[in-house]
């Protein structure tokens, strides 16, 4: 059956939004907005309750100004993905030149600052019990890091741009997908573009399995809560989810 949907609150910007997602207790929405048209990058945390309770039903509010909890501008390299940090109290950041910035948001200043990656951050993606996130980069590889200490903990490499990451919720796997970059696939065929989703074992970092499917870079993966699929969006076009077989579950990394 389907229900249509009802929107109940819209925010406009004066850029385009990058990021945005709910904070873990639901009451909060953080979103991200490009550096353009002359406005510089911006991190905005609304209060979801305000800006329901101030603004009619479907109407449109201009810059949240009722319901901003916090802004921050940033000048530097515009943030290009983002994630709520533990317990709500910081948001972590992936930047186009490659850092990753912890922020406080009681005080808006940064609490860490890492530089492990040399391009844009395309995804950032928590392990289920969100003690680890994974980050996807354009430097042809993927990170694990430690939440608390922001503290890479491995690495996994490809020979072609990354643009997300994902922990399965119920083995150490962790899948990284991208590919060839969108302009230059009209030139290159789909073995050479390399648009695979890969699986690496979390802990040892070695690839074990490929799966290929997508004609175009993949831009988004996701496990399914359970761990039995995943889920894959590419620029061909196409939403495809992958059920595992009984061999998937059967596997024993040697080591």
């Amino acid at each position: 059956m389907w229900f249509p949907g009802k929107m109940l609150s819209a925010i406009e910007t004066k850029t385009a939004v990058r990021s945005c997602s709910f904070s873990y207790s639901g009451k909060m929405v953080l979103y991200t907005t490009d550096k353009s048209l002359g406005k510089t990058c911006e991190i905005n945390i609304i209060d979801l309750n305000q800006q329901l309770q101030n603004v009619p039903q479907g109407h449109i509010v201009s810059g949240a100004a009722q319901s901003t909890i916090l802004n921050i501008p940033v000048p530097t390299s515009k943030v290009s993905s983002a994630i709520w940090g533990p317990l709500d109290q910081s948001i972590i950041t992936g930047h186009e030149n490659g850092d990753i910035i912890q922020w406080d948001i009681r005080t808006g200043k940064k609490m860490l600052l890492v530089q492990e990656h040399k391009d844009v951050i395309n995804d950032l993606q928590y392990s289920k019990d969100e003690l680890m996130f994974i980050t996807a980069s354009k430097d042809h590889t993927a990170k694990l890091f430690d939440v608390s200490t922001m503290k890479p903990l491995k690495v996994y490499k490809t020979e072609r741009p990354v643009n997300s990451g994902a922990i399965s919720p119920i083995a150490d796997h962790v899948i990284v997908a991208g590919g060839q970059e969108a302009m230059d696939v009209t030139t290159t065929s789909a073995r050479q573009g390399k648009f695979d989703a890969r699986f690496f074992h979390l802990i040892f970092e070695e690839e074990f399995g490929r799966i290929k499917d997508h004609f175009g870079p993949i831009n988004s993966v996701a496990f399914h809560p359970d761990g039995k699929s995943y889920s894959s969006g590419g620029e061909d076009g196409y939403v495809r989810t992958h059920t595992f077989d009984p061999a998937y579950f059967e596997f024993d990394f040697e080591y």
